[in-house]
């Protein structure tokens, strides 16, 4: 089957996948760290894209996006990715493709599935042994939603601003919200959507999302469409 194209729409968050060839390393040090961090900030300046969570594991980075027009998102990852291989291969002295193919994205709905898919993301290093606990990772906007460490990397969703009334309120409701994390079907729903590029949200977002669109943005269910009752046999 032919892999669909993106879908990508202003002024909705998009959850990002970019893994390493391979599961090759795509950060090596801290060093390769601060350098995506640096491109992260000055594209998403450059191309209007806001960075509501992100997480930079060893062979993949994934982000929590809003783009301002239907062409930022693309435009954004596009000078991210050749940006970031240009100095890594300088920098390590290799060649090549660093990337395993196109990064992955989705439509994600900020009323249901928004701060579900950032204490994904948050959760992610301790999933892969890199940390006891969220708080304990570095390289993941933890810190910053929850309170303890300032970046102008991100910016807030709404439906994060939701949480309370004031920062501390905020904060401190991001924290609970992490504490408790999500449940291994929705971690699964999180991550299948994102790799597969169907739109992740309730039933009537999906419905609303399908009129923008002739894409698909959910996939079809499996077996033959039904038959026209003036078709069955006598």
């Amino acid at each position: 089957m032919a892999r669909l194209p993106r879908l990508t729409l202003a002024s909705l968050p998009h959850h990002i996948i970019q893994r390493g060839n391979n599961g090759a390393e795509i950060f090596v040090d801290a060093a390769d760290c601060n350098q995506m961090l640096d491109l992260l900030r000055e594209m998403a300046r450059r191309f209007a894209v806001d960075i509501h969570a992100y997480v930079l594991l060893p062979d993949q980075f994934q982000l929590l996006v809003t783009p301002e027009t239907d062409t930022g998102l693309p435009q954004f990852m596009q000078s991210v990715g050749r940006s970031y291989v240009r100095y890594f291969n300088n920098r390590h002295g290799r060649s090549g493709t660093l990337w395993n193919g196109r990064y992955r994205a989705n439509v994600v709905d900020p009323a249901q599935y928004l701060l579900a898919s950032m204490v994904a993301l948050d959760w992610s290093p301790v999933r892969a042994g890199l940390a006891r606990e969220p708080a304990d990772y570095v390289w993941s906007s933890y810190a910053h939603n929850a309170g303890l460490r300032y970046t102008t990397l991100v910016h807030p969703h709404p439906s994060f601003w939701a949480l309370g009334n004031t920062p501390f309120a905020r904060e401190a409701g991001y924290q609970a919200a992490v504490k408790e994390g999500i449940s291994a079907e929705q971690l699964e729903t999180i991550e299948q959507a994102a790799l597969r590029g169907w739109a992740l949200g309730s039933p009537q977002f999906v419905a609303d999302l399908q009129n923008r669109t002739q894409r698909r943005v959910v996939r079809q269910r499996a077996g033959r469409p039904p038959k026209n009752p003036s078709e069955s046999s006598t």
